[in-house]
């Protein structure tokens, strides 16, 4: 009898682009199944920016994987080889920048159809901000100026997520405010520093660089507001 794969991602707080010390892009190719795993970095969230694709070079050259980079806006894949070459990643690791941006730019290439599949074969999706959100059923995001609901995620994660939940001005009230009205569905709100990890849509790990970061589960309280629940997580060291 043939295996079913393990679905899988997670959600980050950080990683390469914020972060000097490398705990949670080691705790992510730590999940990967592979000794040395394929990443493949997908910057279409910030419009395939060449410094950030550098400093993720930079960052995973290093390292015990085999990194490469998926462009769009220079698309240089037909549609027979992205395919190949999604599928043949052990993970997919999705960029920050504008969520509603990169959902339009991904299924104009039939990139959103290909993700699906290669969660569905067990490739362990992730990414930060915007590379967070896409997951999700709905997201809390800036993409379009003020901070706003956007119910039009990939849907391989029930309900909501919510970045940045400690750093950026106005995202916990706002997020708070849209899950007790129902503008967003309950869901997960992660501090900086955060990675939380779900297999098969179930919450199995979450883990912090510091012990200041948190995750939260945040559902409406049936009285008009949202009620906010901090999710033990285990703290990374060097080296573990």
């Amino acid at each position: 009898m043939t295996a079913v794969p393990v679905r899988r991602l997670a959600l980050l707080g950080g990683g390469f682009s914020i972060d000097d010390d490398g705990l949670l892009d080691e705790w992510v190719l730590g999940r990967a199944g592979a000794s040395r795993p394929k990443v493949c970095f997908v910057p279409t969230a910030s419009g395939d920016a060449a410094g950030y694709v550098e400093r993720f070079l930079a960052a995973f050259a290093p390292r015990a994987c085999e990194p490469s980079v998926l462009p769009l806006f220079r698309r240089e894949l037909d549609d027979d080889a992205l395919r190949a070459f999604l599928l043949s990643q052990d993970v997919v690791y999705v960029g920050g920048g504008n969520t509603a941006n990169l959902l339009a730019v991904w299924r104009v290439h039939g990139v959103d159809r290909l993700l699906c599949e290669a969660y569905d074969r067990g490739t362990l999706l992730c990414g930060i901000s915007a590379g967070a959100n896409c997951w999700a059923a709905g997201s809390h995001t800036d993409s379009f100026g003020p901070l706003t609901s956007l119910p039009d995620g990939l849907g391989l994660l029930s309900g909501s997520v919510c970045p940045h939940y400690d750093t950026e001005p106005g995202r916990r009230p706002s997020y708070r405010a849209a899950v007790a009205t129902g503008g967003l569905a309950a869901g997960w709100a992660l501090e900086d520093g955060v990675g939380a990890l779900f297999t098969d849509g179930v919450l199995t790990e979450a883990v912090t660089r510091t012990p200041r970061a948190h995750l939260y589960r945040v559902e409406p309280d049936g009285l008009s507001a949202a009620r906010e629940r901090v999710l033990p997580c285990r703290l990374l060291t060097e080296g573990k």
